[in-house]
């Protein structure tokens, strides 16, 4: 699943395509909404909110998708061959004299008032890269359960909306924890989100991920992906295991040298 940075990113490169831009063209290809008409109407801004992509539209709708694992939008100019994928995995089109935006494998596809959004939205956390972040706010959330593991912790995004497991192993490793630890043995959780939303922000409009500041991609992470290999710290070769909780189990990375805390049975 991407994480809060790509799907920035992705929301940016809507936005440039299509906000201020009448849409004459727009398909919706899930039975939910494939009768709706939304030709005419102008796009007013597509803007992110956690891992979810907003398309808000004249007349007070929003288009709200979400990528999840597969899901793509990819941006052509009108007239271009499409060349993202084959027709029938198509969910969603919108186009304008200019660009056209189109949306693969798209796993959510929702079409509703724009008022309600808080509605649809409202049980996510404060957004890593969005004006309602708050480090106090999603402290408050993450110590409502102090004895979760911190990896799943970090990536219930009723906790704090962004996070992925590329930056979930990552910050437990700067955290000096294991994914396993509980939120009560973080030693300085509000640092911890601060750095959260550094990288994030800091990663918004480039790929990868990094997080040690070297752009290469055998440097850029301390564990994540390095299954095996030296721990670019101290040399100790990275494991795996499998940490959090359904819906948010996922492989987990660490250093046995750097990382204190249980590991997995």
């Amino acid at each position: 699943m991407p994480e809060g940075d790509t799907v920035f990113h992705v929301a940016d490169q809507l936005h440039r395509a299509l906000a201020g831009r009448e849409l004459t063209a727009a398909d919706l290809r899930v039975p939910a909404h494939a009768t709706a008409r939304l030709t005419g109407r102008q796009v007013l801004e597509v803007r992110p909110r956690g891992k979810h992509l907003l398309t808000r539209l004249e007349g007070g709708l929003t288009l709200h998708t979400h990528l999840r694992m597969d899901g793509r939008w990819q941006v052509y100019r009108t007239g271009e061959r499409w060349t993202g994928g084959p027709a029938h995995q198509i969910r969603a089109v919108l186009g304008n004299a200019e660009q056209t935006a189109v949306g693969y494998r798209l796993p959510v596809v929702e079409l509703f008032p724009t008022a309600t959004e808080a509605v649809v939205l409202g049980h996510l956390g404060p957004d890593l890269l969005g004006p309602d972040w708050s480090v106090e706010e999603a402290l408050r959330r993450l110590a409502a359960a102090p004895g979760r593991q911190v990896a799943a912790a970090l990536l219930d995004q009723r906790n704090l909306a962004g996070i992925g497991n590329v930056y979930a192993n990552e910050l437990c490793f700067l955290a000096g924890v294991t994914p396993w630890a509980a939120v009560r043995e973080l030693p300085d959780p509000a640092r911890l989100l601060a750095k959260a939303q550094h990288l994030l922000h800091a990663n918004r409009h480039r790929p990868g991920h990094p997080t040690t500041g070297d752009p290469r991609r055998d440097r850029s992470h301390y564990v994540y992906g390095r299954a095996g290999r030296p721990c670019l710290r101290c040399g100790t070769p990275i494991r795996t295991g499998a940490a959090g909780e359904p819906p948010y189990e996922r492989v987990a990375y660490w250093c046995p040298r750097c990382q204190r805390g249980p590991v997995a049975g």
